[in-house]
């Protein structure tokens, strides 16, 4: 029986390729339940990457390589009894470009997931879930009153939340969202990022980011990913948000944080 509420996930020695190309070198990280852990650094340095590696969305590009564990409460996703419909449904996903369906109903954005994980509910469950969903995304009170309008047709810091909304309705464990806010302007920013801090405690996240104010104001802990000169890409160091931002132990995240480079 999947456990309910959120979940510790913990990667151990995970190392990434590309075909040939090493991209991640055994990266280990705990990402505390009930708490928002942001992945930062340069692009190019495998965030994206580590991110897709915890979900297992990885393995669907051709010629994609994995080494290492991930754990979600002490449980392997790469199992060889575990079914990939399980792990997605445990670590749901939120994309840099917002994508909703666009033809179909915020209604039934909403409630997409639970086709897919093969969840039969009756209509006045489904009623609860959407207006449940939608309110810890932020977005109930704006588009209460017009549930049966495609979802192409919001505003894109709207769409964002709409997916925000959709991943939740599954009852993840852990949300990943890899820069959910790089497409969107200040105010819709702003919205999402108090979406992440309400959910906080209910749901575990782990966000990549480029933005240095966004991680600071977001998460409670961080992890400085580097990847130099051609080399994988590793954690620099990682730890509570606040030390690594204001006493870091290692020049180049402190080089990092202050915007010296990156």
């Amino acid at each position: 029986m999947p456990g309910t509420g959120p979940a510790e996930l913990e990667a151990s020695a995970v190392s990434a390729w590309f075909g040939s190309r090493k991209v991640l070198d055994r990266v280990s990280l705990t990402m505390p339940a009930g708490r928002v852990t942001a992945l930062i650094g340069p692009s190019g340095c495998g965030k994206s990457t580590f991110l897709r590696t915890l979900n297992r969305m990885h393995e669907l590009i051709p010629g994609a390589a994995l080494a290492g564990e991930v754990l979600l409460d002490g449980e392997d996703v790469y199992a060889p009894g575990r079914r990939l419909t399980e792990a997605r449904r445990d670590i749901g996903m939120v994309f840099q470009k917002p994508n909703p369906f666009p033809a179909m109903s915020i209604y039934d954005n909403v409630v997409a997931g639970l086709k897919l994980t093969g969840v039969r509910a009756s209509r006045s469950t489904k009623d609860r879930l959407v207006e449940e969903c939608l309110t810890r995304a932020g977005l109930w009170k704006e588009v209460r009153d017009r549930l049966r309008q495609p979802g192409g047709a919001l505003s894109g810091g709207q769409q964002q939340r709409l997916c925000i909304a959709r991943s939740l309705a599954v009852r993840p464990r852990v949300l990943l969202m890899d820069e959910p806010c790089s497409a969107l302007d200040p105010t819709s920013t702003r919205r999402v990022e108090e979406t992440i801090q309400e959910l906080a405690g209910e749901v575990t996240v782990v966000i990549v980011t480029h933005n240095m104010q966004q991680a600071a104001r977001v998460s409670d802990r961080c992890a400085f990913f580097l990847a130099e000169q051609g080399t994988p890409g590793v954690i620099v160091e990682h730890g509570p948000t606040e030390a690594v931002f204001n006493r870091p132990q290692d020049q180049r995240t402190a080089d990092y944080v202050n915007g010296r480079f990156g």
